[in-house]
């Protein structure tokens, strides 16, 4: 039987199919929501129910900061451990090789670096040292300073372990774009500035 057409000389059933199609993309749609839904916009929903008054906005960017980090640091720790190293000791020696020949920093300056206490410091040079991969030397225009020399061995452990580092990263960052990529990086930064520059928290009443 032919189409009918209305008045417009529009066919009905190329309008139904269009509506069908539509109502189609529209569930799809709903469903790739619902698909890249985590676990942090079911606790965000589960806050909007019982506190709606509430703005808990803030925890879809520290929960998956959070999640992330967690993620990061078990996969990042796989690559490191096939060379016998943890995240904190490829930290000091990758900051030793990096700083260029002759590969030597005082113990303060490692602290800086890696934004943790000296104590801490002092443990992964400890372990380094055991296993030759750095030595500690007094340093010569201050008494008080102590100053960390990559060694031989040292050096060619980091510098097998860097390249496998990288690639590791390269896979985890598959998902995104180099223009995604630029974007996060770019907006990590803001955040660090914007918390590092926040007031601080005021005392308990």
């Amino acid at each position: 039987m032919p189409a009918r057409v209305n008045q417009d000389g529009a066919s009905q059933d190329g309008a139904s199919q269009d509506s069908a199609s539509q109502d189609g993309a529209s569930q799809d749609s709903a469903g790739q929501d619902s698909a890249s839904q985590d676990g942090v916009d079911r606790i965000v929903e589960q806050w909007d129910a019982q506190r709606p008054w509430l703005d808990v906005s803030p925890m879809q960017v520290f929960g998956r900061l959070a999640r992330a980090n967690r993620l990061m640091d078990q996969q990042l720790d796989i690559a490191f451990s096939r060379h016998g190293l943890d995240s904190g000791s490829f930290d000091v020696l990758a900051t030793l090789l990096r700083d260029g020949p002759p590969h030597r920093l005082t113990a303060g300056a490692l602290q800086r670096s890696a934004m943790i206490t000296s104590s801490a410091v002092a443990q992964r040079l400890n372990r380094l040292e055991s296993r030759g991969l750095v030595t500690r030397s007094p340093n010569p225009d201050d008494a008080r300073a102590t100053d960390v020399t990559l060694t031989e061995r040292g050096r060619a452990l980091i510098g097998a372990a860097l390249p496998d580092h990288v690639a590791n990263e390269h896979r985890l960052l598959h998902g995104l774009s180099t223009r995604q990529r630029a974007a996060l990086a770019a907006l990590l930064r803001s955040l660090i500035q914007s918390i590092e520059g926040a007031s601080p928290l005021p005392p308990p009443e």
